[in-house]
């Protein structure tokens, strides 16, 4: 009896530390994570079918740091008992599916990744002003500036592959 009590006593307590992220907080994480996720497949398949040189190695620089940030928001949310999406979402997947489909992969690819790390700017920007959770607020706030240079260099890549 006593130790189901205790055993309650602790379950009830991490539950409540875990209860403590803020649901604003939860869904960035979620939403950063399957972010992470689409962009290490996607930048895997740049790796293997891109031809332009600078594509290819931008490729690499997405699976590289997207791993890593997602490595570190895996760690996060495990000490937060969050749960974070272990596959594409299904709207992550479509986008992965449309860009390999595509008979203008490079311009494609370049173009989706100009979109998306503007809107994945402003997210972050507005978790590493607004998130609850100071470790959240921190780590949104440390992966913004790398999100600003994908887009730096998608723009850049912009602008060359165009003219292809």
């Amino acid at each position: 009896m006593q130790k189901t009590f205790i055993a309650l006593a602790l379950f009830t307590a991490t539950g409540l530390a875990f209860a403590a992220v803020d649901k604003a907080d939860q869904k960035f994480m979620e939403k950063a994570a399957g972010g992470n996720m689409a962009e290490v497949e996607v930048g895997k398949m740049v790796e293997g079918k891109a031809q332009d040189a600078s594509v290819k190695a931008f490729g690499s620089t997405l699976v590289k740091d997207h791993s890593a940030a997602n490595d570190e928001l895996k760690a996060l949310a495990s000490s937060k008992g969050v749960t974070l999406p272990s596959s594409l979402p299904r709207d992550e997947q479509k986008k992965v599916d449309k860009l390999n489909k595509s008979k203008h992969f490079e311009k494609d690819f370049v173009k989706d990744s100009v979109k998306d790390h503007k809107k994945d700017i402003k997210e972050f920007e507005k978790a590493s002003k607004d998130a609850k959770d100071p470790d959240v607020k921190a780590w949104a706030t440390k992966t913004l500036p790398t999100l600003q240079a994908h887009l730096q260099t998608a723009e850049g890549l912009e602008k060359d592959v165009k003219g292809k």
